[in-house]
Formats: C-alpha cells, structure tokens, sequence
C-alpha cells in the first residue's frame, strides 16, 4: 500500500470471515483493530458511542463485519428478533461509520467495507429480518458511496453465499449442507478465506475506482 501504514478496525473478527479478513491485513501489513464485545457492545449505541470517543487512531478501513442470523417465520418473528437484528446488522454499522468517516474526509483518504448477504439479493423462508438488515445495508453503502467519492473515500458492500463458517453449519443440518451444495454451480461453499480476498482488494489501493458495489460471492447461486 504504497509504504503507507494503514489502520483497520474490523468487526466480528473473532471467528469465521471476520477473523480471515483480519489475518489477510495482518499479512498485508495493515494494522487492525479487534475489539472485543466488552470493549465495543455493538447491541448498544451506549458503548458503541464511548468506543469512538476512546479512539486515538486514524482508522483508514473500516469493516463491518459482525452480525446475527436469527430463523423466525414472519408470523412467529419476536420484538427481540426485530430490534437485535436490526441493531447489530443495520444501526451499529451506521454509528460507526457516522462516528469514523469526519477523519477520513480530513485525510482524503477512506475505504468502507460492509459485509452483507447473498440473502439481501435474494430470500429464502425464516430470514426476513435479516435479509430487511442486509438490504439496508447495501443502501446504506450506496448511499454513502455518493455522499464521500469526493474526498476519495470508496464503499462497498461484500455478499457472502454459503460460506464455511460456524454461523452456517448452525442454521443448517449437515444433510441440509450437502443438499445446499448440490444447488451451488460450484459445488461447495466458499471457505472464508476466500471472502476475505474480495474484501481485502476492495480495502486496498489498488481499487481506485469500484464504490457503490455489492459484490455477490456466492459461487454462482443466485444466477439460477
């Protein structure tokens, strides 16, 4: 990156594509950032709001990451359900990225990376809070994409398909996983790793022009 130390704060780094995302910028000499829920509790604006006052370094990337998935019919859906999901895939973004991006327009300088969901392209049963979360995501970047182009600062969003993650194999059964992969062109899931190259080239120097995407990674599922 040009001899240029940059500095990444990532959420939901603790396992899974966050953890990959977070080991590619290691290895790419990117300072990251992992803070652990008890340094920032995305559940609530409260902490959410002294994590960014704590924060005494310039983040040049920011990636959010973190997120849950809760399986509930429309018609069985909780309140809980409804404001979790919303909160930790939807609103923690948006605070954070409201908290993060006045340095990166006093820099010039920002790359926005939120990761989404095959699930935001199309649906399937059980997931309406989470696929409303993942669609206002991906508004929420295109709109920031237009809002910030001026002061050089890209945003994209990354839609994972089926991944191998502990998420999945906790929604789905491992005969369920074997019938999934025979409805993938691929014929498997994607390993995190893989995920995180995507994220990793969006986040770099080297993309100078791609802002305001989704990019879907899903092995060719939702071309069906």
């Amino acid at each position: 990156m040009n001899n240029v130390i940059r500095t990444a704060l990532i959420t939901g780094a603790s396992r899974g594509i966050g953890l990959a995302i977070a080991n590619i910028f290691k290895s790419k000499n990117i300072k990251v950032l992992t803070p652990s829920r008890q340094q920032l509790d995305l559940s609530s604006n409260e902490s959410i709001d002294a994590f960014l006052k704590r924060l005494n370094v310039p983040v040049d990337i920011l990636v959010n990451n973190a997120g849950i998935n809760t399986i509930a019919h429309t018609k069985d859906i909780s309140d809980q359900n409804i404001e979790s999901t919303l909160q930790l895939n939807l609103v923690a973004p948006l605070r954070l990225i409201r908290g993060i991006i006045p340095q990166m327009i006093q820099r010039r300088f920002g790359r926005i990376v939120n990761i989404s969901s095959i699930w935001s392209v199309v649906s399937k049963s059980g997931r309406v809070t989470y696929a409303a979360s993942k669609a206002g995501l991906n508004s929420l970047t295109q709109t920031l994409a237009i809002e910030l182009a001026a002061y050089n600062i890209l945003a994209n969003a990354v839609a994972p398909g089926y991944t191998n993650t502990e998420l999945t194999k906790m929604n789905n059964t491992a005969e369920q996983i074997e019938e999934i992969k025979k409805l993938i062109p691929l014929g498997r899931f994607a390993e995190p790793e893989e995920i995180a190259e995507v994220v990793y080239f969006l986040c770099s120097e080297a993309n100078t022009y791609i802002t305001g995407q989704v990019i879907v990674a899903d092995g060719g599922f939702s071309c069906q």
